[in-house]
């Protein structure tokens, strides 16, 4: 039975999220502005009475809250009742009434908690912060169950969970990130209200100075805490709709990166601003809006009849693979001779940065941490390309096309890779160095596969940076944070890229040709590739200087520098003159040594 989806109970269902949504904020209006004991420590009554007399300010705000929570808790209990009657037996806007009741009731039971054991007002007891985090979790599980609720109400299909692979995992994780993220925020919020702070930077020294208060010291990690699962949320949101194509899945992923990136700029403005009452608020509003806009697209995603790109239209042997695989074939997923040098920049960053040796813990972080989530990165743009890999001779024996290893378990590989690389990252070195990391995949696997590389052959000069993020993740692992020198070693990588892809482009142009990926040879001829190339070399040749003129590098880098250099050169003119083959592939292997060498000099030249 399917309902229309503007009937009256469907618009009922829509109504009460929509409440529950404003008495929520409501409820946070209540904690910022300090209102909570308003009603002191009595409930359900206020002060001892059923309606108070001449109230307070705050007493006023504590009963009006406890007033629209009433309201929205007989709105649940109705639309439960109005859904058990109106469809039979095993509809799915059953159990998502259901769920929207019990959530009500702990709802009710939580809030009432606060006030029966003082959790309010100047209260700074870890156990008032843990009842927050739960506050705010249940808040957001009644809202995903209201939605779910009205999703069905409108007639939405149910929910098929079982056998979606990494398309469950990746939703079901950006579920998990979100909420956490709630969390974070809402022991943040709970620490500007109990310890304000004058400025920006008074709050991050305080956060900093041992023997504060926990809510404090928490307090920085809310802002790394937000970008790392903004990313994750917008990476799986598009990587779903690309394994999930429909009109409202690519809608609602648009939509969610959109209001993502308002919401950081919204959380930016409340630290800039102090954190006032209405910049909470707006920004809580924002952050529900996320939160549901990605319930929605796993409801999208997961219901049932949706496309599953994936297992290909009539499930091509192609795409379910054969079985079989060997760990090689796993271990062929991450591409490791692309990530040796890779890993060999992240390392060498975390050198550099330490002028010496960073710690065993610290480099073996870098070391495997950098590895799987690289390898993650290849691994998923191994199901991406696998269509133009079955038709390039250089890529023709990958696992994904060989059918050794399915599409959905090479996600599912990949997946596993990224959070456990993530979870090694953070532990063994920092947050700051795992977001680097995360940000380094998202921008190969979003911006360069999923985006540039089919479209324009700027694709590997933007996308190409993905390759620039490594020696960041090493020198944030021993630093903390991101210096001058770190963005240099950024950008050096950043420039030399073209360098060395293109001269490898020359060398396959035809395959490119053949499956239509537009590299620049293909697009522009030999001639402008060449022309470049010898550009590019000069501008690489260049910024590898710039330490020099900073005073971070001596005599030492710069002898050696000018030497790999005038190679790097040499041979760029050498292929600007004879465009061959021999040409081509003795400039591509130099370039390789010419980027690990120079990181080697960095590193010695600094110890010395």
């Amino acid at each position: 039975m399917k309902t229309p989806a503007w009937s009256r109970l469907a618009s009922y269902t829509w109504g009460v999220l929509l409440w529950n949504v404003l008495v929520a904020l409501f409820g946070a209006y209540v904690r910022a502005t300090g209102s909570g004991a308003g009603c002191g420590a009595h409930w359900p009554t206020c002060n001892g009475e059923v309606i108070p007399r001449a109230p307070q300010v705050e007493t006023l705000i504590e009963f009006t809250h406890r007033a629209t929570s009433g309201l929205a808790f007989l709105s649940v209990l109705f639309l439960f009742l109005w859904v058990w009657r109106a469809f039979p037996k095993g509809h799915p806007a059953r159990l998502g009434a259901g769920l929207s009741l019990f959530f009500m009731i702990t709802e009710s039971l939580v809030g009432a908690s606060l006030v029966l054991f003082g959790w309010v007002a100047d209260n700074v007891s870890p156990e008032r912060a843990v009842v927050q985090m739960v506050h705010l979790a249940n808040t957001y599980f009644l809202l995903a169950a209201l939605a779910l609720t009205a999703w069905w109400a409108s007639g939405g299909g149910p929910l098929r969970l079982r056998g979606q692979g990494a398309v469950g995992l990746a939703l079901f994780l950006g579920l998990l990130a979100l909420l956490f993220l709630g969390m974070s925020g809402a022991v943040t919020a709970l620490g500007d209200l109990l310890f304000p702070v004058g400025s920006t930077l008074e709050a991050l020294e305080r956060s900093l100075t041992p023997g504060e208060h926990f809510l404090v010291r928490l307090r920085v990690l809310h802002p790394l805490i937000a970008v790392s699962v903004g990313l994750y949320v917008v990476f799986a949101g598009f990587l779903v709709a690309h394994l999930r194509p429909s009109p409202l899945a690519q809608g609602l992923a648009r939509g969610l990166a959109y209001l993502y990136g308002v919401q950081l700029l919204a959380g930016l403005v409340n630290v800039w601003l102090k954190a006032p009452v209405w910049m909470q608020i707006l920004h809580l509003l924002l952050a529900y809006a996320v939160w549901l806009l990605f319930v929605f697209l796993a409801t999208s995603a997961l219901e049932r009849g949706a496309k599953r790109v994936e297992l290909g239209e009539g499930g091509e042997a192609v795409h379910r693979g054969t079985g079989g695989a060997t760990w090689r074939d796993y271990l062929a997923l991450t591409k490791p001779r692309v990530i040796s040098l890779l890993l060999f920049t992240a390392l060498f960053g975390a050198l550099i940065a330490a002028k010496g040796w960073p710690g065993l813990g610290v480099f073996l972080a870098v070391a495997l941490g950098g590895y799987m989530m690289a390898g993650a990165a290849n691994a998923i743009n191994m199901v991406v390309d696998r269509d133009i890999d079955a038709r390039m001779k250089r890529t023709a024996k990958r696992p994904t096309v060989t059918q050794r290893v399915s599409s959905r378990d090479a996600l599912l590989f990949a997946f596993a890779l990224a959070v456990l690389g993530f979870a090694v990252l953070w532990w063994g070195a920092n947050l700051l160095a795992a977001t680097l990391a995360l940000m380094g995949l998202i921008w190969y696997v979003l911006v360069y596969t999923l985006y540039l590389k089919r479209r324009t052959w700027h694709n590997i000069v933007i996308g190409g940076a993905a390759g620039a993020f490594p020696p960041l993740v090493g020198w944030a692992a021993v630093t903390g944070e991101l210096s001058l020198f770190a963005w240099y070693l950024f950008a050096l990588i950043f420039f030399w890229t073209p360098v060395h892809f293109w001269a490898l482009a020359l060398m396959i142009q035809d395959d490119y040709r053949a499956v239509g990926v537009p590299m620049l040879p293909v697009v522009l001829g030999e001639r402008v590739t060449v022309m470049q190339i010898a550009l590019y070399a000069v501008l690489t040749a260049l910024i590898s200087l710039m330490p020099l003129l900073l005073g971070e590098l001596g005599l030492l880098y710069l002898l050696l520098s000018l030497a790999l250099n005038a190679l790097l050169i040499l041979k760029s003119l050498a292929l600007y003159r004879r465009p061959e083959r021999r040409t081509a592939v003795s400039l591509y292997k130099y370039s390789m040594l010419y980027l690990a060498l120079l990181f080697v000099a960095m590193a010695v030249d600094r110890v010395l």
